[in-house]
């Protein structure tokens, strides 16, 4: 409880800045120092002083009690808030708000943590709304598992007028724990270390607290035992009220010693109250008298009396220690008999699954079948509301209490992979893999594993752990679907197409057999998605009924589910809008669940459509969010999509140094993690800058390993080949007519085959570069005209644009100066538009070149300036002539000429002429 005394003006001046800071934007303070401090009276006070200052105030206890449930503080807190909030949530995080509050049947699908992290989140943004809210959360290292997770969740996500007020034990001058909590400002957590009080500050304390003052030497002692800590100076005075003429000799040395002494002295009816209170969560007198046999009227008397010796208090009729340190100390001085006999008598008395559970476990020594099943039946409790840490110790009390089996080792290591606990899990798995040599558990303990693989992009081992996975399945056609389906996934991110796509139609005839919706959706989809990567195009058919098979409920991971394949395939075949809007209730169906890692997913594909839609102020929006959750979701492979979309973006907004940057720490990123082929679209990027600025060589030098893998890929779909216009248009600016020709016939023969308006509108527009470069300017023109026909089916702006430049510049050279003229003004005004400045500035150099006439008075006529202006910026005859769509022996004669116009010698000269 808290004294009522603070002597701590620094403290306070800290705590009212914090108010202060929290009354505008997201805060953090965490109250820090050894147990009885006076953390808690500071917390207190704050609480009290957000209450005057008009704060909407939110708290919570955490309680070292062993008995806690999950979400207990999450519990508390939402307990306070305005019920009509609750309701109107989204039914998904509505029902995981009741299954927390303990108001739903826990039958039905179960709740997802991240769901009960979003609602927490949304709860407390909406009351932000109308005034400030203190979230006040204190003893935060005794929190339940699932509280902790929530709050990391919503602390980094708080946006409003939001404090985080914590309170955290630590050892003396240690350091504290709670890095989990963190706001997304780096600067908004800070932390208050409470030290010591003075010799003068504890004889305040004490006499406000006892309304009498010891003497001198008396304080002396008190201060030299407790070291000025608060909580144990009041301890020792409250021992001199008893004292003997030796007392101030006699005091106890140690916090310990002191609190055996003075519960010692109670009645054993009061201590046996006293240990019901440490072992029990939030109980009441009537809870309290039942668990010890005896009348309320006696506990009430009793607990009366507990009271006035300061050792509890009461928060209307339940019964709380006045300092945690009180309640450890009972529950940790009593017998182990004992405790197991009060844990005996609280398990016949609750009746919620995990308490029950929880109190039997205590109560045994050994498993007995009852407490075993007491535990399993807890674990799925906690599953079923969202708490799978506390899943994974229900299960890990029954396997320490003798009731090990593979199948427990199983599904505790499941739980740990859904609480985070990676490790844990692969230790219990390995553990399995040892003592299972073949059968369907070690099939399933290969999943798993491939499942954590996956998770870590390693897909050749986790390909390598589904194959031995599938031979141990023992005929389980559900094992064989789900083995078969993340083989096809990993084999697919492995580059291993054919492979790949077998295994997808295997997962599908075994699917079907199952009887289970869900996942015939998921390997539905998959198969599909294969498919299409395959250069086997896409049935709508099947992508339609898995849509129509998918459960709303479904814990899949978002690359195997059916929505979300949907939108990506639609974006693949160019059906850009519904693939965005598509896109978009995916990403709303994550955010109501809080499926973060999911959301990157989701956030990547989403920053790929905008920019191909032209939509680059979404497409940074996106890519700033991506960033952001990969910053707090931490992991290399996460920060290797946020990189990469931002060096997209970069790219195409015409940024050079950005795009560089970005993309190179992406690939070095990628390379270090053992996932190379994870920056391809930053080695894309790259090659798009380099070719934006003229740059071939540089070009063909970042796009080089996706060139050399092109004959390896069966399709040219644009999520695996959209490097290839750039690659193309490098390639004969350079001179390599031969080997560009070989990737626009097979970009040229998928779009006809699949009727592809992107591969048909690309492979036209890089035949026409090809014929231009080889002289023949009347069919590069039609080539480009025909490609522009394609264009209209398709809604990507930049790629029209470009398209549009070099019709343009095909016009001009065939003399048709008009058609020249408004064809390139079109293509300026859409790369001015999209926000494209790099093609802004060719397209309107090219409308230069249209606009000078041949009786402009300069020395220089204008194809020599042209020839000039790309000389002296640092390009080879051979990419002069290419971009000229002229013969280097053409540039080389116009350069002579230039050079005796300018009485120069060298291209040095040229340069500085020209600047």
């Amino acid at each position: 409880m808290a004294t009522g005394f603070i002597d701590r003006p620094a403290e306070s001046r800290t705590i009212r800045g914090f108010l202060d800071s929290a009354a505008r934007e997201p805060t953090g303070l965490v109250i820090e120092g050894e147990a009885g401090i006076g953390k808690t009276t500071l917390w207190f006070a704050a609480v009290a002083e957000a209450g005057r200052s008009g704060f909407t105030v939110l708290s919570a206890r955490g309680g070292q009690a062993e008995t806690a449930l999950a979400y207990a503080a999450v519990a508390d807190v939402l307990g306070d808030v305005d019920p009509a909030l609750l309701t109107a949530l989204p039914e998904v995080q509505r029902i995981a708000v009741d299954r927390v509050l303990l108001r739903a049947n826990i039958d039905g699908p179960s709740t997802n943590q991240g769901v009960v992290a979003a609602a927490f989140c949304a709860v407390i943004e909406r009351i932000a709304l109308e005034s400030a809210v203190l979230l006040a959360i204190d003893d935060v290292q005794w929190l339940d598992p699932s509280s902790r997770a929530v709050l990391a969740y919503a602390v980094r996500r708080f946006e409003g007028r939001v404090g985080i007020l914590a309170t955290e034990r630590t050892e003396r001058d240690g350091p504290g724990a709670t890095s989990w909590l963190q706001l997304s400002r780096p600067d908004g957590m800070s932390r208050l270390h409470v030290g010591p009080l003075s010799l003068g500050g504890l004889h305040a304390l004490i006499t406000e607290r006892f309304g009498r003052s010891l003497s001198r030497p008396a304080m002396v002692r008190i201060v030299d035992i407790s070291g000025g800590n608060p909580f144990y100076a009041l301890e020792l005075a409250r021992a001199t009220e008893v004292r003997t003429s030796r007392s101030e000799q006699l005091l106890p040395t140690t916090l310990a010693e002191l609190m055996r002494r003075r519960i010692g002295r109670l009645d054993r009816d009061a201590q046996d109250l006293l240990l019901a209170a440490a072992c029990a969560a939030g109980p009441t007198v009537e809870f309290l008298a039942q668990a010890t046999d005896i009348s309320v009227a006696r506990a009430a008397e009793l607990l009366e009396e507990a009271k006035a010796k300061g050792l509890v208090g009461f928060d209307g009729d339940v019964v709380q220690f006045a300092h945690p340190l009180l309640a450890r100390s009972v529950y940790t001085d009593a017998r182990p008999s004992q405790r197991r006999a009060m844990h005996r008598s609280l398990a016949e008395m609750v009746t919620v699954p995990e308490l029950r559970a929880r109190h039997m476990a205590l109560a045994a020594s050994i498993a007995d079948p009852a407490t075993l099943e007491a535990l399993d039946t807890a674990a799925t409790s906690a599953r079923l509301r969202g708490a799978p840490a506390a899943a994974a110790e229900f299960v890990e009390l029954a396997i320490g209490l003798g009731g090990d089996t593979l199948e427990r080792r199983i599904r505790a290591a499941d739980h740990h992979m859904r609480a985070g606990d990676l490790q844990r899990a692969q230790t219990l798995l390995n553990d399995v893999l040892d003592d299972a040599p073949q059968g369907l558990s070690r099939s399933t303990a290969l999943n798993l594993l491939a499942g954590m693989q996956i998770h870590r992009n390693s897909f050749p081992q986790a390909a390598k752990f589904l194959v031995e996975a599938f031979d141990h399945a023992e005929s389980n056609r559900e094992v064989q679907a789900r083995t078969l389906l993340l083989l096809s996934f990993a084999q697919l991110n492995a580059g291993e197409f054919g492979e790949a796509l077998n295994n997808a139609d295997r997962a599908v005839s075994f699917a079907g057999v199952v009887g289970n919706p869900d996942l015939e959706s998921q390997v539905i989809s998959m198969r599909e998605m294969v498919a299409c990567m395959s250069g086997q195009g896409v049935s709508e058919a099947n992508l339609d009924r898995a849509r129509a098979l998918e459960s709303p409920h479904s814990d899949a991971p978002i690359a195997l589910r059916a929505s979300a394949n949907h939108a990506v395939l639609m974006s693949y075949v160019g059906r850009l809008e519904e693939a965005s809007e598509q896109m978009a209730e995916v990403r709303r169906h994550c955010v109501e669940r809080g499926a973060e890692t999911d959301m990157i997913f989701v956030s990547f594909f989403s920053t790929l459509i905008e920019i191909w839609r032209g939509k680059y102020a979404e497409a940074a929006a996106v890519a700033d969010e991506t960033i952001e959750r990969a910053a707090q979701l931490g992991g290399d492979h996460l920060q290797v999509v946020a990189i990469t979309v931002r060096a997209l973006i970069a790219a195409h907004t015409g940024q050079p140094a950005q795009t560089r940057e970005a993309a190179l720490a992406a690939i070095d990123l990628a390379e270090r993690s053992g996932s190379p082929r994870l920056a391809d679209w930053s080695s894309m990027s790259l090659g798009f800058l380099e070719v934006s600025l003229g740059n071939h060589a540089q070009a063909l030098e970042a796009l080089r390993p996706l060139i050399d893998r092109f004959d390896s890929v069966p399709g040219t779909e644009i999520i695996t080949t959209g490097y290839v216009p750039d690659a193309v248009e490098a390639l004969v600016a350079v001179g390599r007519h031969a080997e560009a020709a070989p990737l626009i016939d097979a970009m040229q023969a998928n779009g006809r085959r699949l009727d592809r308006a992107w591969m048909l509108a690309i492979s036209a527009r890089c035949r026409s570069l090809l014929l231009a470069a080889h002289g023949d300017i009347e069919a590069a023109a039609a080539m480009a005209q025909d490609a522009l026909t394609e264009h209209n089916r398709l809604s990507m702006p930049l790629e029209r644009a470009r398209t549009l430049m070099l019709l343009g510049q095909l016009q001009r050279r065939q003399r048709k100066k008009e058609a020249a003229k408004a064809t390139l003004t079109e293509a300026l005004q859409m790369f001015s538009a999209l926000g494209s400045p790099l093609w802004a500035a060719r397209a309107r150099a090219e409308l230069e070149r249209v606009n000078t006439t041949a009786g402009h008075d300069e020395s220089l006529t204008p194809s020599e300036r042209r020839v000039a202006e790309l000389a002296a910026s640092g390009m080879t005859t051979k990419d002069v002539a290419a971009a000229l769509f002229i013969s280097p022996k053409t540039v080389e004669t116009n350069l002579s000429r230039i050079y005796r116009k300018l009485a120069i010698k060298s291209r040095a000269e040229l340069g500085r002429v020209i600047r």
